[in-house]
Order: structure tokens, then sequence, then C-alpha cells
């Protein structure tokens, strides 16, 4: 198995310097730095990840390419007009980067810090319902992988903004498990931005990713 580049220090320096100068001059003058501090490395900890999580899922067949975002920001409908992202970011799932129905691991990686999600985070109106019909129906198990020691001691509980009203189906439900308000159902947990540079980060992105994989296959169950 291909070992990652390592990630050294310069890879958050990078970002912090780009925060002070985000601008496409300043990048452009700076682009052999970042793909030799910050896109090479990243994509090798990408490759690795993918390679380790595909003993526990076959089925991920996918490349680097198809797992990271684009450094460039899409800028067309925000007030901040600053080209560059302050991150590296990527989504390991069967579908790469736009899949969103697929147990897999977001992880984000900058100066402010290193992030893992898992869960799903923005569902449509129909995949909402999904979720919530099928929570309902198994409220049991839903609650035993809540309460779960390996899934809460990492992540704590799931996030999302919550409705005031939902159908009426469903309240009963509710009342039993207040989660079923969720209009999306995410976890996360953050580690320091400087693990990014140890030698085990591998192992340790693979520990929180395997802690939150039951819930996240649970609630992508009625999605697939």
């Amino acid at each position: 198995m291909n070992e990652p580049l390592p990630i050294t220090p310069d890879f958050l320096q990078f970002y912090r310097d780009l925060a002070a100068n985000n601008d496409r001059d300043w990048f452009h003058a700076n682009k052999k730095r970042y793909e030799s501090s910050v896109k090479i490395p990243f994509e090798g900890l990408v490759t690795v990840l993918i390679q380790r999580m595909r003993e526990d899922d076959p089925a991920l067949d996918i490349s680097p390419k198809d797992a990271i975002f684009r450094i460039n920001r899409d800028v067309r409908f925000s007030k901040d007009k600053s080209p560059y992202k302050l991150r590296s970011a990527a989504v390991i799932a069967r579908g790469g980067k736009k899949d969103t129905v697929s147990p897999g691991m977001y992880f984000e990686a900058g100066p402010e810090h290193l992030a893992v999600y898992g869960g799903v985070y923005m569902p449509d109106k129909d995949q909402l319902s999904a979720i919530r019909t099928h929570i309902a129906a198994n409220l049991d198990r839903f609650n035993d992988l809540l309460h779960d020691e390996s899934f809460s001691s990492v992540f704590g509980s799931l996030h999302g903004e919550r409705n005031k009203i939902i159908p009426k189906e469903l309240r009963d439900a509710a009342e039993q498990q207040p989660l079923i308000f969720n209009k999306a159902f995410y976890f996360f947990t953050h580690m320091p931005s400087e693990d990014i540079l140890t030698p085990d980060i591998v192992d340790r992105l693979l520990e929180r990713q395997r802690a939150g994989r039951p819930m996240a296959e649970f609630l992508t169950e009625p999605l697939r």
C-alpha cells in the first residue's frame, strides 16, 4: 500500500498566508508552493484513506479527483468575493463529493481545525421525509446507535436545524425522539489543526469514520 507524502507545517502556513492575501495574483505567484505543500500531499492522504476505507466497503471505487473539492470558491451568490477557500476538503464515499446517499466521510483540514463529518447534511424534501419515517419506524435501533458509546464519545449527538411543525403521522414518534424535527442529520468532531501533520493521521481519521459509520449507514438506508 502506498504511503502518502508527509504533510509538512507549510500546509497550514500556506493557508494562513492565503487568508492574508486571498487574491488571484498572490495565488498564482505561489502556485508551485500550493501544489508541493498542499495539493499533492493532500491527494496522497486521500488516496490512502480511500484504499483503507475500501477494505470495509469494496464498492468504494473512486479516485482522489472524485473526492477532493477544488480550492476555488463559488462566489456567484456570495457577498464575500474572496476567490479561494482556506482549507482542503474531501468526501470519501461511493459517489465521491457529489454523493448524498451513501455512508462516507467528509473531512476538512486548515489552520482553524481538522474536522470529520458524517450523516446527511442537506436532504431534499423527499429524502427528509424518508429519513424521518425511517427513524420513527425504528426508534429503538436509532436510539441505540445514538447512545452507543463509540458514537457519542466522539460525536456527541446529531445536529441540524429543526422544523417547528412536522407531518401529523410523525408527531407521536417525535414526542419520543425530538430529533425527528430536524431538517438535517449530521455529526462532526473537531481535532487540532496540527494533527494533520502527525504520522498516524490516517489511523486517527479512520477511527472517527468507523465510530460514525453505523449511524451514517442507518441514516442513508432509506435513501439508497
